[in-house]
């Protein structure tokens, strides 16, 4: 009894077995300790986290099932069957499958890619290729990219080529204010303070306004510059919020501007 237990073709295939489950549970933990998602305390998992940790089990699916393939070749050679022809029939058939799909896979890596490098996410605001726009919808095989205009690119994800991420780093705009010049500096630095503390209940905004100076001066005016440090996918609607807060504190104090058409000037820059 005891011969036949300590028998090769009785022992290996359980010790290959064994094995092969702890070599799985060991890689599946590394995985999740490496790619582990955060949920940024929130109770239910983001459309972009959900994608990542369908990635996540995609590769615990793929690193099974190598085990897998390994552990029953080690078992077939032990119980004397050539696992030479085996071998080489697995090596073409993933060769005919490779030519046949390899656009498809040439997305699917630079998907997985583009995602755990962290090159973007969905929400990001972006210029891909020369097109700028929000991604609506970043997939294993193509990204979508919708405009301001309401243009929507689809790009397969092997295509991309450049990316601007504008939504990486806060984005800094910069408003050019004409002002008449007979309003002292002072008085146009309570009126800009009044206007940031209606902007701080924004979210959007992420530090004070700040009144930078006279950029130039003209016969009957002055031109300000004003700087503000918001999120990229928010800069025109906070632009919009500033001048009308603007305008309000014109109407309160009696301030006319120049005769001349106000022109708004914005400038985005990405700081660290």
């Amino acid at each position: 009894m005891l011969e036949s237990i300590l028998i090769p073709k009785v022992y290996v295939p359980i010790i290959c077995l064994l094995i092969a489950y702890i070599f799985y549970k060991f890689l599946s933990k590394l995985v999740d300790k490496v790619l582990k998602i955060k949920e940024k305390g929130k109770s239910n998992l983001t459309i972009q986290n959900k994608r990542e940790k369908t990635i996540i089990n995609l590769i615990k699916s793929i690193i099974k099932y190598i085990i897998a393939v390994i552990a029953i070749l080690v078992i077939l050679k032990v119980y004397g069957v050539d696992t030479t022809g085996i071998i080489a029939s697995l090596g073409v058939l993933g060769g005919v499958i490779g030519l046949a799909f390899q656009d498809t896979i040439k997305n699917l890596l630079a998907g997985v890619a583009i995602i755990f490098d962290n090159h973007y996410m969905q929400g990001d605001v972006v210029t891909i290729n020369g097109f700028r726009g929000e991604v609506i919808e970043l997939g294993f095989q193509t990204t979508k990219i919708k405009s301001y205009n309401g243009e929507v690119m689809i790009i397969n994800n092997s295509m991309i080529t450049s990316v601007i991420n504008h939504s990486m780093y806060p984005n800094v705009m910069f408003l050019e204010l004409p002002m008449r010049n007979d309003i002292s500096l002072e008085r146009l630095k309570n009126i800009i303070s009044a206007v940031n503390k209606k902007m701080k209940e924004y979210k959007e905004v992420k530090k004070d306004i700040e009144l930078l100076g006279i950029e130039s001066i003209d016969t009957n005016k002055y031109i300000y510059k004003v700087m503000i440090e918001v999120t990229s996918e928010s800069q025109f609607k906070m632009n919009r919020i500033f001048m009308e807060y603007l305008k309000e504190e014109y109407e309160k104090l009696n301030i006319n501007l120049p005769p001349e058409i106000v022109e708004i000037k914005n400038k985005f820059s990405n700081i660290d």
